[in-house]
């Protein structure tokens, strides 16, 4: 027989805090969920923005109503900064040109000198989807777009239970 903390069951597994032992995400399931979603969002594919975030809230739906069980929300608010930042770069590299890049900023209502140094930048999608479109591509942009939030999604449930 092992430590709780040591085993995995169902996608979960146990830590301990302040003498109780809480249940979280096993680090497998964290991998796969990432993977899943690597593959909605993944560059190569043709696909618009709304149907990427159409096919990522069923899937996160049914992933988050199985694993709110878990006592880790710093998990599932870290997971959805690193989602919105997936697709942020998809934005970036579906706008290729140059020209599109200043129309989309202009069109966010980012100042002008910002719209031209991001525009013109050569760093790659996921660099760039971290930088100055994280301000411009916030939490208000992608819930206008109706992308899901992990963290108001997983505290309802917390709190139907």
């Amino acid at each position: 027989m092992d430590r709780p903390w040591k085993l995995k069951l169902l996608g979960f597994s146990m830590y301990k805090s302040k003498g109780k032992v809480l249940i979280r995400l096993a680090p497998e399931s964290l991998r796969r969920v990432k993977d899943k979603v690597r593959e909605f969002t993944s560059r190569t594919k043709p696909l618009s923005i709304e149907a990427r975030i159409r096919r990522i809230n069923a899937y996160l739906g049914g992933w988050l109503g199985y694993f709110a069980l878990a006592e880790t929300p710093s998990v599932f608010r870290s997971l959805e900064e690193w989602l919105r930042r997936r697709l942020r770069m998809c934005l970036w590299k579906q706008w290729k040109r140059v020209r599109t890049r200043y129309r989309e900023l202009r069109a966010l209502g980012l100042p002008e000198w910002v719209v031209h140094q991001v525009a013109n930048a050569c760093k790659g999608p996921w660099r760039m989807a971290h930088g100055p479109l994280n301000h411009a591509l916030g939490i208000a942009y992608w819930k206008a777009q109706g992308l899901m939030s992990l963290t108001a999604r997983y505290q309802s449930i917390r709190q139907a239970w």
